[in-house]
């Protein structure tokens, strides 16, 4: 069964064809069959009635002509035999009428055979016809025999249309069937032979007009989907219009999907503006460089260039005469260079040159070429002549870099570093801070891939109450998953603040550690969450103000988040960042002062910042129990902050005798190793 549902599965035009043909052919015996025997009984019992008919009228005149020479019933009895006789495969047999027994006599065995059989004593009772079939081989044929008027002259005692007798016939049919069956067992065999002929004939007619046409097209369906060949086209010819036509409109597809997918693939590497390369292809041309100088052990040289200020001419002239200004420079930076160097555009007014085999003293040349042409061009456009300039940075593999990834960083860095110095220069990385910064760079392309990858993690740490032992409070600490490695917030702090990418990691932690609120509720629902902001992100003010919005919109209350800050959110502007705190416990968002005891003017901000927390630098707290003048720090700052009625938060508890010690000095709350390390919530 299985195998049969396979096949179905799996059938064929070709298959079908010869599958409907069997079909049909069967079918078609199966009812020539049927109907044959249908006709051949039909036909068989008309002609059996027709010669019993013709017989039993020839036996009656016989015996007629024997009765009105006045024969005995002795003599029509020898008739009747002579007739059986002359006729072996009959069987003839007289029945007499009633009014002719009367008369006459019965013939012997004659009444006991009329009573027996119910069809003659019908027929000689009506003197109708009848005819039936006693078994398959034979025929029974009752002729009644109706007086006329010439009968009244022997028969006194009757009167005309009365039934004088009946005549008895036995017909064989054996020999009737035989000769007829020939005829038709020939005619269906004749029949059967041409329906064969014709459903070959059909067969062939829909293998090469339409099997093997679909077969071809489906061939080259299926060389397009797998091999990706849009090259093929359907060939050979067919008479069938809709056939021929599925065939040309289906190479039309493909001629068009060819033209698409070409000009696409151009697309994919080619910038639509300039015509040269793009981003994506500067990629590939690139890492190809690296690999062929590698394997000749030669170096080459990469330029980039970014225009000066081209906001400037956008905004001034339009972005058609910017798009103008971009087909020019494509132009002029073309003619400059070498037939096997590469040019590309990567993006707005972006551009970087290959130079295949050309090591860094001469990829200096070729930059102050470039930026010397650029100098001296006056580019004619409709507005009228218009100036501009360029930065330009050039590296070297392998002495900037030996990989893809470095020799970007290297770019980007000499590049920024040409912008930061006045623009409209070429810059080498010749320095060491240069190196650095490469440094810097390539940290920043890690954060930007984790942001976009959302690799940012929001790991909590709970900060426990000393009296009761219990946690009050979590703080939400930044991470970043590298596959199974998590690197802690100090090894991309810096980074971050100096690329300006503070705010977007506050922002991104911001809104996992509220969505991890859910889970910490469920288990502790007066657990509070403790937030500390990168020192740049407070610059946006307007971003810190609208904080509790953003909690409220994470179904979080805003009683149970505290914002840290540090010297250095509230130093440059003191007065601004108190109205922004006083918003903010306003809202019921309660405010902590991170890394107490670090800096000099830690103590002034008790008098100016309204605040609920101090938490008491870490560096104090972790030597107090070996070292007196930390026990004094600590037992001074916890003092003062009580005295303003604040709580006391110590960080870096990392054993039980400092958080002993902590307790016995009235500290609140403490958070270190030794209540728990960092980690996501369960």
């Amino acid at each position: 069964m299985a195998k049969i549902l396979d096949s179905i599965k799996h059938l064929t035009l070709g298959r079908l064809l010869i599958l409907l043909s069997v079909m049909a052919a069967l079918i078609a015996s199966l009812l020539i069959f049927f109907l044959s025997e249908r006709i051949r009984d039909r036909a068989i019992h008309e002609l059996a009635r027709e010669d019993a008919q013709q017989t039993s009228k020839m036996v009656f005149q016989s015996l007629y002509s024997a009765m009105r020479k006045g024969w005995s019933k002795a003599e029509i009895n020898e008739s009747i035999q002579r007739l059986n006789a002359n006729f072996p495969e009959l069987q003839i047999r007289v029945f007499r009428g009633e009014v002719v027994t009367r008369q006459f006599g019965a013939m012997s065995g004659e009444g006991g055979a009329v009573l027996n059989d119910t069809e003659l004593a019908l027929a000689l009772r009506s003197g109708a016809e009848s005819m039936t079939f006693p078994d398959d081989e034979s025929i029974r044929y009752l002729y009644p025999v109706i007086a006329q008027e010439e009968c009244l002259a022997c028969h006194t005692e009757s009167r005309v249309g009365a039934v004088h007798g009946v005549i008895d016939i036995t017909y064989p049919i054996r020999n009737l069937k035989v000769s007829f069956s020939v005829v038709i067992n020939t005619i269906v065999a004749y029949t059967l032979l041409v329906i064969a002929i014709v459903f070959v004939l059909l067969y062939l007619k829909l293998r090469y007009l339409v099997a093997l046409p679909i077969a071809n097209l489906v061939g080259v369906m299926r060389s397009v989907t797998l091999d990706m060949d849009m090259s093929r086209r359907v060939s050979g010819s067919t008479w069938l219009v809709e056939i021929k036509h599925l065939a040309e409109y289906f190479n039309h597809l493909l001629q068009t999907v060819q033209e698409y997918n070409s000009k696409l693939e151009e697309l994919s590497v080619r910038d639509p503006l300039t015509g040269l390369y793009n981003r994506r292809k500067f990629h590939e041309f690139l890492r190809y460089e690296i690999i062929r100088a590698e394997r000749h052990v030669q170096g080459f040289s990469v330029i980039m260039i970014d225009l000066d200020n081209f906001k400037y001419i956008n905004d001034t002239f339009g972005h058609p005469i910017g798009d103008m200004v971009l087909k020019e420079l494509t132009a002029m930076l073309g003619a400059g260079l070498r037939k096997g160097d590469v040019l590309a555009r990567l993006g707005g007014d972006e551009f970087a040159i290959i130079l295949p085999e050309t090591p860094a003293a001469n990829g200096l040349l070729v930059a102050n070429k470039l930026h010397q042409a650029l100098l001296g061009r006056e580019f004619e456009l409709p507005v009228g002549k218009i100036r501009t300039t360029a930065s330009f940075s050039m590296v070297s593999f392998p002495e900037d870099g030996k990989n893809e990834e470095t020799l970007y960083s290297a770019m980007d860095v000499v590049l920024y570093k040409a912008k930061m110095l006045g623009k409209n220069q070429v810059m080498t990385a010749d320095t060491e801070a240069d190196r650095s910064m490469m440094t810097i760079f390539k940290q920043g392309d890690f954060l930007r891939n984790a942001l976009r990858e959302d690799r940012i993690e929001a790991f909590l740490q709970p900060i426990v109450e000393l009296k009761s032992n219990t946690v009050m409070a979590y703080e939400v600490l930044v991470r970043i998953r590298d596959g199974e490695t998590i690197i802690p917030a100090g090894d991309f702090v810096e980074v971050a603040e100096e690329l300006g990418m503070a705010q977007e990691l506050d922002r991104e932690v911001f809104r996992k550690g509220l969505a991890h609120y859910a889970k910490i509720a469920a288990k502790n629902p007066q657990a509070r969450m403790f937030f500390n902001l990168f020192p740049r992100s407070f610059n946006d003010i307007e971003w810190v103000r609208g904080i509790p919005e953003l909690v409220l919109a994470a179904g979080v209350p805003c009683e149970k988040i505290v914002l840290e800050i540090t010297e250095r959110e509230a130093l440059p502007n003191l007065t601004q960042v108190r109205a922004v705190i006083e918003e903010l416990r306003a809202s019921k968002i309660a405010v902590a002062l991170d890394d107490f005891g670090s800096g000099f003017s830690s103590f002034l901000y008790l008098k100016y910042l309204s605040i609920d927390f101090v938490k008491i630098e870490g560096s104090f707290v972790r030597q107090i129990v070996a070292d007196e003048r930390d026990r004094v720090m600590v037992a001074h700052i916890n003092g003062m902050a009580h005295e303003f009625g604040l709580k006391t938060v110590a960080e870096f508890v990392e054993d039980e005798m400092t958080a002993k010690m902590l307790a016995e000095m009235g500290v609140d709350y403490a958070q270190g190793y030794y209540f728990g390390h960092p980690a996501l919530p369960d």
